[in-house]
This record gives structure tokens, sequence and C-alpha cells, in this order.
């Protein structure tokens, strides 16, 4: 057992579990249970590298989805928790800016050492305070996370060389929004490039998912992060307006839905600040009477009920070549059998709990239309737990585009099957829609691939798989799926001023 020596220093004794995280932790790697990590009472905000009391004396609770049991209680930030978290990444600025690239990449790379040697911690924590398997957040989640920071590291003392001519530099603060789908990993997408670049950062994670978020910012404590590098403001919507509202900003991005990131779009119009937007999406995923058949029906259950449906660039609407539908559907019925849903903290369960009681209305309100509207559901008979938030496998035949199921976003384990009999067709269906932000080709004919991905609008053209991600791909898409790209090379530039000539590419 292992204790920190990085409490506040002006905390008085009685006071110091409201604003630090548990006293005692095990770093070695623990089963998937509660018992091998510790989970505060009350979480204080992350500011100028210490975790302090929220100046608005506000507190909320966040809860187990799967069992609807309350956690912990966290700070809620008000504006002038905001306005010091500010002040705080502006004082740190300067000499993190200034700091050689290959220093700033030794902090990088310790972080994500930390986050591996401590990647069974952030996996049950995630799988708690989120619902989504820990088999999930084990395998990909915490991993992923990691992968982005050691890759920005590279990037850290190569920015001449990424940009060649166009002498880059850090814009200053950044402003970062996340949702709660993917905490951790959004966290690090944003962060690792910011900080690569020269960028001090305040972040603000969900109100629903912000455990991992506040262990990240210890991390930066073990990491010996530079004070105010880094600044963590839990809260509300209140938090989030309060911070992209604010005039010390030079850059704000934000994950969340369309409707919240145009609100986010008007509210920074005409100041002169620097903003990416990585919003909803409906994407499309096509299969072809030439695909083979079973890894395609695999690859629409992880485009569609990976992380619960939960995620932006899920696979939700299924175009099948008519030739093929009933084969594919029933195949698809009978795999959709076979997912188990359950206990988010078994290693064997396939789906969790839907994130919220708010999302799982939403999904059931969605559900509802499409029965009414007068499409086919098909679900998996599997018996959900009585207490939590829980949905089945769901899937829609005799869709039509008109119906709500097939605009707008379910955000859940819903998926809309649709047929087409030509690759014209297909292309036309695939695009009809306000998102822009991903789709899905299944098919044995390589030139016909390429010939899709070029007329299809999405910013990410996945072939014979689905919903894979690595840190050197760029992220991001079109319309009203937002602008702005994170990963790879391209994730720097939104980072990043130019004072010579930016070449194309």
């Amino acid at each position: 057992m292992v204790k920190h020596d990085t409490k506040p220093a002006e905390a008085p004794p009685d006071e110091r579990r409201e604003l630090t995280f548990g006293k005692v932790w095990n770093y070695a790697p623990a089963p998937e249970s509660t018992d091998h990590f510790a989970i505060a009472e009350r979480y204080g905000l992350f500011v100028g590298g210490e975790f302090k009391k929220p100046k608005s004396g506000e507190y909320f609770a966040t809860i187990n989805p799967a069992t609807e049991q309350p956690l912990a209680e966290i700070a809620q930030a008000g504006d002038a928790d905001v306005a010091a978290a500010v002040s705080a990444a502006r004082s740190a600025f300067p000499a993190w800016s200034k700091l050689p690239g290959d220093e700033r990449a030794r902090y990088l790379y310790r972080i994500a050492r930390i986050l591996l040697e401590r990647a069974r911690e952030f996996a049950c924590l995630e799988t708690l305070d989120n619902g989504k398997p820990i088999r999930e957040t084990r395998d990909v989640d915490v991993p992923l996370a990691a992968q982005h920071f050691f890759y920005y590291a590279g990037w850290a003392d190569k920015l001449d060389l990424a940009f060649p001519g166009a002498r880059p530099r850090p814009l200053g603060v950044v402003g970062q929004v996340i949702p709660w789908n993917f905490p951790l990993l959004m966290a690090a997408w944003k962060i690792a490039p910011a900080l690569a670049c020269g960028n001090t950062v305040v972040l603000k994670p969900a109100e629903t998912s912000p455990l991992t978020a506040l262990r990240l910012a210890e991390v930066c404590q073990q990491a010996g992060l530079p004070p105010g590098v880094v600044n963590i403001v839990t809260g509300d919507g209140r938090t989030g307006q309060a911070l992209v509202r604010h005039q010390d900003l030079a850059k704000v991005a934000f994950t969340g839905s369309t409707e919240v990131g145009k609100e986010i779009q008007r509210a920074v119009a005409g100041r002169g600040v620097e903003l990416t937007l990585e919003l909803g999406g409906k994407a499309a995923h096509l299969v072809f009477e030439d695909a083979a058949i079973d890894q395609a029906v695999e690859g629409v259950v992880r485009g569609i009920f990976f992380n619960q449906g939960h995620v932006c660039c899920a696979g939700s609407r299924l175009l099948v070549q008519e030739s093929i539908h009933d084969l594919l559907v029933d195949k698809l019925k009978a795999r959709m059998q076979r997912i188990r849903v359950g206990d988010p903290m078994d290693k064997n369960t396939d789906m969790g709990a839907i994130h919220s009681k708010a999302q799982l209305q939403r999904i059931r309100e969605l559900v509802a239309a499409g029965e009414a509207e007068g499409a086919c559901l098909h679900q998996a008979t599997c018996a959900l737990p009585g207490k939590g938030f829980w949905f089945p496998p769901s899937v829609f035949t005799g869709v039509a585009s008109s119906h709500r199921i097939a605009r707008e976003e379910v955000f859940g384990p819903v998926l809309a099957v649709q047929t087409f009999r030509t690759p014209e067709e297909a292309v036309e269906k695939a695009n009809n829609t306000s998102y822009g932000l991903s789709a899905g080709i299944w098919t044995d004919k390589g030139a016909r691939i390429l010939w899709l991905a070029e007329r299809m609008k999405a910013g990410v053209v996945w072939n014979n798989t689905f919903n894979r991600f690595d840190a050197a791909a760029p992220f991001g898409g079109y319309k009203e799926s937002g602008f702005g790209r994170e990963g790879g090379r391209q994730g720097l530039r939104a980072y990043l001023r130019f004072d010579g000539a930016l070449q194309p590419g």
C-alpha cells in the first residue's frame, strides 16, 4: 500500500478528505472488484495542481447506473471556480509554453505509463461510473487513452517537422468540454495534443461521469506536471457555460450533442476564439451481397451495441443490399440473442447499463416512435436486472427514411435496417442525413470500396470493420457532426497558431 503526499497544504486535517482522493491505493493489478481502490465520499476541484473545495459550496451525486447507488459527491463549480481555474492555467502558460518540446514529452510519457500501471483501477472506476462493461474499459478505453498520451509525447519536440515553414506556436489557455460516453478517452483525446503543443488546459467532464477525469488529475500530480498546466472543474451545464464564455480562453474544444455544440458556437462567435466541435452522428453501415456475411454481422453488432450504442459514430443505420436482406437479418437476430446483458463488472458481460435515466427515457421514446410509425421491432429476449437503467439490444426492420429512428440520433442499442439495390442508391441513402461523422462498408471488391468512400459524406469511413480507433488516425465530421479533427498529426493543428505560411495537407 502506498500513501500519497499530494494533499493541499492549506487544508486542515479534518477537511482533507473532501479535497483529495482516497488516502490509500493499491497499484497492483486488481480483479474486477471495488475492493482494491478507494472512492472518496466527496471530491473537490483540481485547480492549480491541488484539489480544492468549490467556492460555490455546492455538490451533487454521481451514481452507478447499473445499481442506481450513489458513488460520491462531486463539486459543482461556479463562475468563481471557473475563473480561478482559468487564472491558474493562464499563470502556468508562459513557463509551460517555453519548455522545450522534449521536456514536455517526458511529462506526457509519464502520464501514459502511470495510466497503464493503474489500468485496472481506471477500468473499474470507469465501469462503475459509466455503466459500460469492464471488458471494454479494460481492453479499449484505458489502453487507447494511454496510447494518445504516448503518441502526442512523440510529437511534442517535432512540431516544426509536422508543419515545415509554418512556425507553429501554442494558442494559450484551452477550455475543453467532454461527454459522458467515453470520459477517460475523451479527456486523453483533448488534453494530450493540447499539452504537446504547449497549451494549458481547463477541462470540464460530464456531470454524470466525472470520476476518471478527476483521477486523471491525480495522475498529473503523480507525474509531477507543473501546477496549473491541467485544471479540472466539475459541474453541470452551468459550469460548461461559464467556461466557454470566459474571456481569457484562446480556444474551446467540445465533444457532445449537436444542440449544445450550436450553443457554444454562438457563445464564442466574434471573440477570436478558436473552436473545434465533434458532435452527433447517424452513421450508415453498408453491407453488399458479396460481403463475408458472418464477419459483417459481427461488424454490425460491434457497430451498434458496443458501449450500449452510446457512441457518436455508432453504425445505427444498417443499409443491406436487397438480395441478402432476409439472410443477414436472420443471422443478426440470432446473433443478437447471444449478447449477454447484465452486470458491467462481470468480465463475461457484452452489454452493460444505459448511462442514465434520462438517456433511457430518450431511447424508449424513439423506440415507441419507431413502432408507432410502422417499423417492426425485434429485441433480444434477455432478463434485465430489476435495478438500474437497462435496455435490450434492438433491431427495427421495415424502416423508411422518414422515420424518426432513421433520422434522429438514438444514442442507444437500437439499429434501423433499410435496403438498397445499387451502389448509387446506397450512397444516396447513406448521405440522406444532416450528420456526417462516420460510415462503414462491407464488400469484397476493393474498387467498390474506393468508389463508395469517395462519395460518402462522412469524416471516417471504415472498410470491412467498424468502430476501430488509433491515436495516429484523425477523427471528426462534417455538416451537423461538427468540424475540426482529433487524433493524428491533424489533431495538432487545432492547438496551434502559425506565424508562417501553413501548407495544405
